[in-house]
């Protein structure tokens, strides 16, 4: 059986082909167009699944059923009349234009790739896709599943568990009481996009303290033993308008929000500190309650709340699972996935299997030699071609050791918002200001944001104390304390960011965490390759690992995206299928041409 998951109309779109319950192909439509978080109906991503159809196409699933969602839409309006009429009169068109017609815009996109699927279009609830892709993409045969995010159609959070081909979903909380958007509307009073810098609030609370974490629970969130909680709807404006905070918020914390791209406080810190264990409370109180509903020793978690690697790594310590999958892509793009698998397992029996299904999440597209030396050759890139792949992890190691930034191009694509090392900056983790060189001159972003560290497995704890394998970048882990370095009490952020924390100081954060992706030769091969060799020249097991892009952009895709950014930054070389390709060697007008021609960072 062949099923096509979809997610559009919110942020990352995506489509997932599945075959027979196996992931064939998985990837955001932001991949194609260039455009972060692209919402729009996945065209080019439902393009590349079906260059992947193997036989005929059985079902598309929708992973949310727009009627219902429109009606929270409708309800909402009426519930805090005449406030938000400027917001819901701006939404009602796209609404009228495009959401509410799904299955025609399927059906037409279908017939422009040349099939007919009338008759085949299907929809599953926002949360049940999420807690699908959850439970049925992991190696259990049963487990408890937990989803947490902003909202879908009214569901803001479900506890549940699966078992076999079954998922229950047996308790949930509803808008406007969201977990995802209590930390959003933090996102937002600090000065960061909703629903993209929720990371950056994650990495800037170790700089910052608990001070607002009592103010919080007494005056926003009322929050019970079991977990659930309702918010005070007269701090929060994001059910009657674009704004996240009311000013009764403001006026509660002392201030009007931050403005983007101002100079970062300590105010900032201690609210993201703040809201954070916020978050972490409440999870630790869900699962426990799941756990007492349950009684399963193994959790399943997805939801864009689950991409909280801070809070999972908090859960996996303190909690009552003993094991905790979370799915790689939690946010909308994973619904795409679940929906198909939901969809899938509604007439399939399931066969227990001790791997998970997203094979290290490589599902995207891949690309030949014979295609990229074509592109190599149009742009007119000087290169060397590498026989054979231990002579390139050979060049590239050796690049590492010296300090130099390497741009990593192998294999599929990854599916999810992790670069996990196919498409890949990477850096020698050992480097005092290595760090620094990549925020500031490879990705354009935050000095004060953390970078994480890919570590050989067999010798993660050596580095980290883990309780688990972290193939997928979704926990942090503390530094062992042999490895740690003391350091002075800082002035400021700044004379922070500069103290040598350990010997691998480039991916220890403030704190002494790190957000680490234990990389093992079955899951990751070619990576795993890489970091052996790193590792024979230097005796250091572990690189900094971070996404191919720079900041406002997705990871690259194609081979053309690659030598773009490696043109626009300051990256020494770019490792790109079979190529070698070094900065030097580059002529400085092709690199000159091309930072002109394209953007200015955001």
């Amino acid at each position: 059986m062949n099923v096509i998951g979809i997610s559009a109309f919110y942020h990352d779109s995506a489509a997932v082909l599945l075959r027979d319950g196996c992931i064939v192909a998985a990837v955001q439509e932001e991949r194609f167009t260039r455009l972060k978080h692209d919402a729009s109906f996945p065209f080019n991503a439902l393009k590349y699944c079906l260059s992947c159809l193997d036989g005929d196409l059985d079902a598309v699933v929708f992973y949310e059923k727009p009627l219902l969602k429109f009606e929270r839409v409708l309800r909402n309006a009426f519930s805090v009349a005449p406030l938000g009429f400027r917001a819901f009169t701006a939404a009602i068109p796209e609404w009228t234009q495009q959401k509410l017609w799904i299955p025609f815009i399927i059906e037409k996109t279908f017939a422009q790739l040349g099939l007919n699927v009338r008759g085949k279009i299907f929809f599953t609830t926002h949360h049940e896709s999420h807690a699908a892709s959850a439970f049925f993409a992991s190696p259990f045969q049963r487990a408890a599943v937990l989803t947490l995010d902003g909202v879908g159609e009214w569901t803001t959070t479900s506890l549940g568990y699966g078992e076999g081909s079954s998922l229950h979903l047996l308790k949930e909380l509803k808008y406007p009481d969201s977990l995802g958007l209590l930390y959003s509307a933090f996102t937002y009073y600090c000065g960061f996009r909703v629903n993209s810098g929720e990371y950056k609030l994650m990495g800037l609370a170790p700089y910052g303290s608990p001070k607002y974490k009592e103010l919080i629970l007494e005056e926003l969130v009322d929050l019970k033993d079991d977990g659930s909680f309702a918010l005070n709807m007269d701090y929060f404006a994001y059910c009657r308008g674009q704004r996240m905070t009311s000013s009764r918020f403001h006026r509660l914390f002392g201030a009007p929000p931050r403005r983007p791209e101002s100079e970062l406080t300590e105010k900032q810190c201690d609210l993201a500190k703040s809201v954070q264990e916020v978050l972490e409370l409440i999870v630790l109180k869900m699962a426990k309650t799941l756990k007492q509903l349950t009684g399963e020793d193994a959790l399943c978690m997805a939801g864009g709340v689950a991409l909280n690697c801070v809070s999972n790594a908090r859960l996996l310590r303190d909690g009552p699972f003993s094991t905790i999958w979370v799915q790689p892509a939690s946010g909308d793009a994973g619904g795409a996935l679940g929906a198909a698998l939901a969809f899938y397992y509604s007439s399939s029996p399931r066969s227990y299997c001790s791997k998970d299904l997203m094979q290290g999440s490589a599902l995207g597209p891949a690309y030949s030699d014979e295609e990229i030396e074509s592109v190599l050759n149009e742009m007119g890139v000087s290169y060397q071609k590498m026989d054979t792949e231990a002579s390139l992890y050979a060049e590239l190691s050796q690049a590492l050791s010296q300090e130099k930034v390497v741009g990593c191009f192998q294999g599929r694509a990854e599916f999810g918002p992790r670069a996990l090392g196919n498409r890949s900056i990477l850096g020698d983790a050992r480097s005092p200001k290595m760090q620094k060189t990549l925020n500031l001159k490879i990705k354009y972003r935050e000095s004060f944001r953390p970078f994480a560290p890919i570590v050989l497995a067999e010798h993660a704890s050596d580095y980290f104390d883990l309780q688990q394998p972290s193939p997928y970048m979704l926990f942090t882990a503390t530094l062992r304390s042999e490895r740690r370095i003391p350091v002075p009490d800082a002035a400021s952020m700044m004379e922070t960011l500069g103290q040598v924390r350990s010997d691998i100081p480039a991916v220890t954060h403030v704190d002494y965490s790190a957000r680490v992706q234990t990389v093992h030769r079955e899951i990751h091969p070619e990576l795993h390759r890489l970091l052996t060799a790193f590792y024979e020249i230097t005796g250091v097991p572990v690189l900094i690992n971070t996404s191919f892009n720079v900041r406002g952009e997705p990871p690259v895709c194609s081979p053309r995206d690659a030598v773009l950014c490696f043109l626009q930054t300051e990256m020494d070389c770019l490792a790109l299928g079979s190529f070698w390709i070094e900065k030097t060697n580059i002529s400085p007008t092709l690199a000159t041409s091309v930072q002109q021609q394209v953007y200015a960072p955001d």
